[in-house]
């Protein structure tokens, strides 16, 4: 099973990369977020989730683990295929999706295409107690990153622009409003 590649990206195209590794291209699916991590980019190391079933081999990367391990337990659910989960991954960051199971709020699941209010619903039921260990605090953070983002997003950035711009905001900045403001700055800069 792969685990992880390193290597050149060959290219980009919708909603994969495929990656060079010692003269041997890998297909990738990537979500929408790493999919702008990596464009511009020559070499790139992800995190690998290897997809078998009896008509399928398919390899699905991430930049980091903690996103890796969202998937993983998103896929674990049923009714949550590979793509569902890369949906979801690319509208809302692991700790974003964490506080919508955590607060029991289907709506950013069921922004992804294929994801139904029952299929959301059942999401956080069965993943509840397994991301049960944010603080309020982190929630609420979480919840505010997360309507930023949808703001951002409504104003035409892309998911990956604007939660690297989030990123860049200070710690202290608390409200929407105020992250919003900032991020835009951030944005303006580049």
């Amino acid at each position: 099973m792969i685990s992880k590649l390193r290597g050149i990206i060959e290219y980009l195209k919708d909603n994969y990369a495929v990656v060079d590794v010692s003269g041997v291209g890998y297909k990738v699916f990537v979500t929408d977020y790493t999919f702008g991590k990596l464009a511009g980019k020559e070499e790139v190391e992800l995190h690998i989730y290897t997809h078998v079933r009896e008509d399928t081999l398919a390899l699905y990367g991430f930049l980091d683990l903690e996103e890796k391990e969202m998937f993983e337990l998103l896929i674990s659910i049923s009714g949550i295929g590979p793509k569902a989960a890369l949906g979801i991954l690319s509208i809302a960051d692991p700790k974003t999706i964490r506080t919508a199971i955590a607060n029991d709020d289907p709506s950013i699941l069921t922004r992804v295409s294929g994801v139904g209010k029952k299929t959301a619903e059942r999401v956080i039921l069965e993943l509840k107690n397994k991301v049960a260990n944010l603080t309020e605090g982190e929630k609420e953070m979480a919840t505010v990153d997360s309507e930023a983002i949808e703001a951002l997003v409504a104003l035409g950035y892309s998911v990956a622009e604007a939660r690297e711009a989030l990123k860049s905001i200070p710690a202290n900045t608390k409200s929407v409003e105020e992250k919003i403001k900032a991020a835009l700055k951030s944005l303006g800069k580049k």
